[in-house]
């Protein structure tokens, strides 16, 4: 099973559509973000904050990379 398929069979489960490709892409910059600033577990975490406040996906990553050192 592939990420994509794994995540639409999941969002299925969750009542809602699977992102789209720019959103799904989008999430991996947040995720990538997260982890290469601090530890890899802040990735899965970043997102779900950036989920739970209802921020877009764009100004989520802004913020995140206000937060990244250098």
């Amino acid at each position: 099973m592939t990420d994509r398929e794994w995540i639409a069979a999941f969002a299925e489960r969750l009542g809602m559509e699977p992102p789209g490709d720019g959103d799904f892409d989008a999430v991996l910059r947040l995720a990538a973000e997260a982890a290469h600033a601090s530890e890899r577990t802040a990735a899965p975490v970043a997102c779900w904050l950036a989920g739970v406040a209802g921020r877009p996906l764009g100004e989520a990553i802004r913020l995140a990379e206000e937060v990244s050192p250098g």
